[in-house]
């Protein structure tokens, strides 16, 4: 261990209540805990660390995590799923990201491939799915009988709720097609959204040698607008990793959220000296500045094995559950903290 390494173990032990100063760590949003052990796993048998994101992320696309990442799930206003994904590599500051991709179930898999096949980072909507195809990624139809019924449902209840405004007819009673109203209408405030919908996966992988890794993938929010992409596939929104600092990953309302970029923030903040757990809070603070109702959470860790994360008190979410695991447990372990 250098010199330099060792004063951020001893500072992390003597400053932060959370911190574990273990090496190497997984650490991701929600209590996915497959997609935990499957990163761990991955690490474990000598994969690197953009092979345990990968993985682990795969891991709930394939279980459908909560039925907010993955296939079958948040239809937007057409009852079509499609999926939101970026994978970063925190030692070449590479990117790969899929926004709208249609009909490839695995997102985090074609995020990747966009990094290391292409001299692009973004790619999205049809021609996405095209390069996934000719990468040999199978086509498949996202839609299930969940997707479905959670589609018809909606259109039962008239198209509620939904994300149009100032559009003709009222969108806050019936379904379209819309059409914009002759005057914009001065926005009455934030929309509060159902913070069961949002669940991304947020993951953050640090080996033994420090070397950082952080990935999102999620199918977006419930009834979005078609071609509606979120804050999960933005570097420095969802997901970033830098490894001369470490990684941090949001999670919930991506419409507000990627405007303030909280996981470079947070990045930023601990490259300044600030403990993850602060760096979390001081990410979250920033947003809370101007949407204090807005539903989000972040998760940050540091290249000593440090973590922590911070969420935003709204109803009816008041502490965020996240995954770790590293050498003190060698096991996921569920962990929750209070939010602010």
């Amino acid at each position: 261990m250098n010199l330099m390494l060792s004063m951020k173990v001893i500072l992390c032990l003597s400053l932060t209540p959370t911190c574990s100063a273990v090496l190497p760590l997984v650490i991701n949003t929600w209590p996915f805990q497959e997609a935990t052990a499957k990163a761990w796993s991955t690490l474990g048998s000598g994969g690197s660390t953009l092979d345990a994101v990968e993985k682990g992320c795969a891991q709930c696309e394939i279980q459908q995590c909560d039925g907010s990442v993955g296939y079958g799930g948040s239809p937007d206003e057409t009852g079509e799923t499609t999926l939101d994904a970026m994978i970063m590599n925190g030692d070449t500051m590479d990117v790969g990201a899929v926004g709208c991709l249609r009909r490839i179930k695995n997102a985090i898999g074609v995020a990747r491939a966009v990094m290391e096949r292409t001299k692009h980072t973004f790619l999205v909507g049809e021609l996405a799915s095209a390069f996934a195809e000719n990468m040999g990624f199978p086509a498949e139809d996202l839609t299930t009988n969940n997707s479905l019924g959670i589609f018809t449902k909606w259109l039962t209840d008239n198209c509620q709720p939904n994300y149009r405004q100032d559009v003709s007819p009222d969108p806050s009673e019936s379904c379209g097609p819309y059409k914009p109203k002759t005057t914009l209408q001065q926005i009455k405030g934030h929309q509060l959204i159902n913070i069961h919908a949002h669940d991304t996966i947020g993951m953050i992988v640090i080996n033994q040698a420090g070397q950082v890794a952080a990935g999102t993938s999620t199918n977006g929010a419930r009834h979005k607008v078609p071609g509606r992409v979120g804050d999960s596939p933005i570097p420095g929104a969802g997901a970033y990793a830098d490894s001369t600092v470490g990684g941090a990953a949001a999670t919930g309302d991506g419409d507000i959220m990627m405007r303030f970029l909280p996981s470079y923030l947070a990045v930023e903040q601990m490259r300044a000296g600030v403990d993850p757990s602060t760096a979390c809070k001081t990410a979250i603070g920033r947003i809370k500045q101007h949407f204090p109702y807005f539903f989000g959470a972040v998760i940050c860790a540091n290249t000593t094995g440090s973590y922590g994360a911070a969420c935003n008190k709204i109803p009816g979410f008041s502490k965020f559950p996240f995954m770790v695991s590293n050498p003190k447990s060698n096991v996921p372990i569920k962990e929750t903290v209070d939010c602010i």
